[in-house]
C-alpha cells in the first residue's frame, strides 16, 4: 500500500467522523457531524448501502449476532470488515448490523432497564466512553462482564480501559483511539529557532519557555483550545489524578487539579494559548494559521489535515507533564467508544469469540481500518504493523499512527464513576471564573465539589 495512499484515504475518511466515529467529548452543538458521509469514503459506503437493518435472520446451520452502532463509514464499516474476517474461519456467521444514533442507543438501554425486560436489546452494542460507567453503575443488569471472555486486555491501553471497568470487572472492550496529542506547527517552530525535538516529552514549564518564543517569532499562540474543562480533564487524567476516590469525589485537596487550573490561567494570560467557544472558529484557528499548535484527542488530526496547503508542515508530539505532580505523566485519552455484550445475548460463548478474534485479536483488521475508515487503533499490537508504520507525507514524514498507539498504551487510567458529566461542566464554570473573573482557584474548586456532591445526592 502507498502511503500516499494512505494519507490520503485517511484524511477523507477522517473528515466525516470527528464526532460520530470517535466519540469526542466536546458538546455536540459546537461540533456539527458531516452530512456527506457517503462522499468521504467510497470503499466504505459501498460496504454499507443501507442505513436500515438488514434484518438478518439465522438459517439452518447460521450463527447471527445482532449489532447496534452509528456511523455507516466508521463503526458499521468497521463491524462489516470484522464480520468479512471471522467468516473466514466461520461461513456460517452473520452479524445483523443495526444503524442506530448513538442517542437512540442509550435510550433504548435505560427504557429497556427501567422496565426490566431486555428482550428488545441486540447481543452487541457500541457505547461512548464517557458514557460507560454511568451505565454500568445505573444498569448493570444490561451488561455481560467480559473478565472470562478469553480476551486479552492487556493488550489494550490501561486509559481506555479504565472507562469500562467497574470494581475490577470488563464490561467493554475498546476500539477506536482518542489518545491526546500535541500538533504543532514545525515551520513555525523552526521559526522560532527550535526543533519538533524541543517538544517532547517536556513538562508544562519547560514547554511554556520554548512556546514563548515560538509566539514572539511568529505573531499567533502557541496553542488553540476550545474551551471549557477538556484540557484540563486531560492534564488531570495525564497525571492519573482521579477525580473519584472510593465512590466519593475528590477534588478539593486534588493536587494535580490545582496545578492543571493554574497551568491552564497561566497560558491564556500570556498568551500562549486563545481559546474559542465556538468549534468552527477553533477549527478555523488550526487550518488559516492563527495557532501553531493543538493539544487534543487524536481525531483533530481530521480536522488539521482538511488544510492541505500545509501538507509536511505539521508533527505530532506527547502532551506536556504537569510540574511537582506525582505520578505526572505526557500522556492521556480524550474521546472514544467500546463495544459492549448485552444480557440479552443469547450466545455469549459465540460472541465472546467473535470480539476475542477482531476487535481484540486482529492486526489484520485495524491495518484494514486505518486506511480505509480513519480508525486509529487502541489494539496495542496493531502498532506494530507495516501499516502503522507508514510515513505520513503531511506530518513531514512522521510514522504518526505508530506513535499514536505507543501515546496511548501509556495512559493512566482515571475513575469518573458515573458523574463524567457532572464533574466536567463543574470544571468548565470553576474554569471559567478563574480565567474571565480571576476568582480565586481553591475556592472555585470548593464550589465544584459542592456541586458536584449535590447533584449526586439527588
Amino acid at each position: 500500500m502507498k502511503k500516499k495512499l494512505v494519507g490520503a484515504l485517511l484524511i477523507t475518511a477522517m473528515m466525516a467522523t470527528i464526532l460520530g466515529g470517535c466519540g469526542n467529548s466536546n458538546d455536540t452543538a459546537n461540533a456539527p457531524a458531516s452530512t456527506d458521509a457517503a462522499e468521504t469514503s467510497e470503499s466504505a459506503a459501498d460496504s454499507v448501502t443501507e442505513t436500515e437493518s438488514t434484518e438478518a435472520e439465522a438459517t439452518d446451520g447460521e450463527e447471527v449476532l445482532t449489532v447496534w452502532c452509528w456511523d455507516p463509514t466508521f463503526n458499521v464499516y468497521a463491524m462489516k470488515q470484522a464480520e468479512a474476517i471471522y467468516q473466514k474461519d466461520h461461513p456460517n456467521f452473520k452479524l445483523d448490523i443495526q444503524e442506530k444514533v448513538y442517542t437512540d442507543i442509550e435510550q433504548s438501554i435505560i427504557t429497556a432497564a427501567e422496565a426490566g425486560n431486555y428482550d428488545t436489546l441486540p447481543d452487541i452494542f457500541l457505547m461512548q466512553d464517557n458514557s460507560f460507567q454511568k451505565n454500568i453503575a445505573n444498569y448493570p443488569e444490561v451488561f455481560t462482564e467480559l473478565s472470562n471472555s478469553g480476551i486479552s486486555f492487556d493488550d489494550f491501553s490501561g486509559g481506555k480501559l479504565g472507562d469500562s471497568t467497574a470494581d475490577g470487572k470488563h464490561y467493554g472492550i475498546p476500539f477506536d483511539n482518542g489518545a491526546t496529542i500535541m500538533a504543532i506547527r514545525s515551520d513555525m517552530v523552526e521559526a522560532a529557532g527550535l526543533t519538533v525535538e524541543d517538544f517532547k516529552d517536556t513538562t508544562w514549564s519547560e514547554f511554556m519557555d520554548l512556546a514563548k518564543k515560538v509566539v514572539d517569532a511568529n505573531g499567533v499562540p502557541m496553542l488553540t483550545s476550545s474551551g471549557g474543562s477538556e484540557i484540563v480533564i486531560e492534564m488531570l487524567q495525564s497525571a492519573g489524578a482521579s477525580p473519584i476516590v472510593d465512590g466519593k469525589v475528590h477534588l478539593v485537596d486534588n493536587a494535580a487539579l490545582k496545578e492543571a487550573i493554574s497551568v491552564y490561567k497561566m497560558l491564556i494570560d500570556e498568551g500562549i494559548m486563545v481559546d474559542y467557544t465556538d468549534w468552527d472558529q477553533y477549527i478555523a484557528s488550526m487550518n488559516k494559521g492563527d495557532a501553531a499548535g493543538v493539544i487534543q484527542g487524536c481525531w483533530i488530526m481530521s480536522s488539521i489535515q482538511a488544510a492541505e496547503d500545509q501538507s509536511g508542515k505539521w508533527a505530532i508530539v506527547n502532551m506536556p507533564a504537569l510540574n511537582d505532580v506525582d505520578g505526572a505523566t505526557n500522556f492521556a485519552n480524550c474521546g472514544g467508544a467500546s463495544w459492549a455484550v448485552s444480557s440479552n445475548c443469547q450466545n455469549t460463548e459465540l460472541a465472546f469469540d467473535f470480539l476475542k478474534t477482531t476487535f481484540g485479536g486482529s492486526v489484520e483488521l485495524y491495518d484494514e481500518l486505518l486506511p480505509n475508515a480513519g480508525v486509529i487503533s487502541s489494539y496495542l499490537p496493531a502498532a506494530q504493523s507495516d501499516v502503522y508504520n507508514q510515513n505520513s507525507d503531511f506530518y513531514g514524514g512522521q510514522a504518526v499512527y505508530k506513535d499514536i498507539v505507543e501515546f496511548a498504551g501509556k495512559v493512566p487510567a482515571i475513575n469518573y464513576g458515573a458523574y463524567y458529566n457532572d464533574i466536567r461542566s463543574a470544571l468548565t464554570d470553576a474554569i471559567t471564573n478563574v480565567v474571565q473573573n480571576g476568582a480565586d482557584i481553591d475556592g472555585e474548586i470548593q464550589n465544584a465539589q459542592d456541586t458536584v456532591e449535590f447533584n449526586i445526592s439527588e
